[in-house]
């Protein structure tokens, strides 16, 4: 009989010890699925992620690493890699474009308040004021050579062959040119400085804060297209994963949206916080 009682308590301790061990090793993973990496250039998106991403994905119980990049290669090579499980530094068409060209499954998640391109010049006050044949420095990259003709086109300054698709435009599509305005292609980052040496100089919103630019204080700021704004992109198997939904959720919020009114001024708005 003593054996027979000794042997069921030893079956009912090691069951129990096993129970035990079980839920450790589910509360373990679980803990685990809450650690997260989220990447973005250094610079103002980076700075989006930390005063209004962050903070509210630690809320939900996430334990958030900042991985800060220096190029606009290596953020997507580490998505795909699964390094990180989020980032946020380009816009749609250079991320469908990127993961084209790269064979990945990338995508975005949602667009956010983005910095717009702003033309910048010493001597003009106003586009009255730009004279004939006035000399602008435009990005010799596709997609800002583009988004500098439209919106050139849109103050009225030139005109786009209609019959091209306009987010591909180039000065080769200029069909009508009134100042007779001389494009002077240069790299984006050097934009800021060609301020000093060009009648206007189109810049990119994310080199112009870095360069410690006002965008308030542009000669007029580009309208851009929701394809030329930033989006938090992940892989496209994690689009539906409970991450991916927090961080829609956190950047739907009112909460995300006063950020951005008072840390992030001059940021243009997606449609659809817009018209919410």
């Amino acid at each position: 009989m003593k054996k027979f009682l000794l042997a069921a308590l030893v079956l009912i301790l090691t069951t129990a010890l096993a129970a035990c061990g079980g839920k450790d090793d589910k509360s373990e993973s679980a803990d685990a699925s809450k650690e997260i990496k989220l990447g973005a250039t250094a610079g103002p998106y980076s700075d989006m992620l930390k005063k209004a991403i962050i903070p509210p994905l630690e809320e939900k119980g996430y334990k958030v690493e900042l991985v800060e990049f220096s190029d606009y290669v290596q953020p997507n090579k580490a998505l795909d890699a699964g390094d990180i499980d989020a980032n946020l530094f380009q816009h749609s068409i250079y991320l469908e474009n990127f993961a084209k060209e790269n064979n990945m499954k990338l995508t975005g998640l949602i667009i956010v308040p983005t910095a717009p391109m702003g033309f910048f010049a010493k001597e003009y006050q106003s586009i009255d004021d730009i004279k004939d044949g006035a000399r602008i420095a435009i990005a010799n990259d596709p997609s800002n050579a583009a988004r500098t003709l439209l919106s050139l086109q849109e103050q009225g300054l030139i005109k786009i062959d209609p019959n091209i698709e306009e987010l591909k435009a180039s000065e080769k599509d200029v069909i009508e040119n009134p100042k007779n305005l001389q494009f002077q292609p240069i790299e984006a980052a050097g934009l800021p400085r060609a301020i000093e040496s060009a009648d206007i100089a189109a810049v990119p919103g994310n080199f112009a804060l870095a360069a410690g630019l006002d965008l308030q204080k542009a000669l007029f700021l580009e309208d851009m297209p929701d394809q030329f704004r930033n989006v938090i992109a992940v892989k496209e198997e994690n689009k539906d994963s409970q991450l991916s939904k927090d961080i829609i959720e956190i950047v739907e919020s009112k909460e995300f949206e006063k950020i951005i009114d008072t840390e992030f001024k001059g940021f243009g708005k997606p449609e659809w916080m817009k018209n919410r």
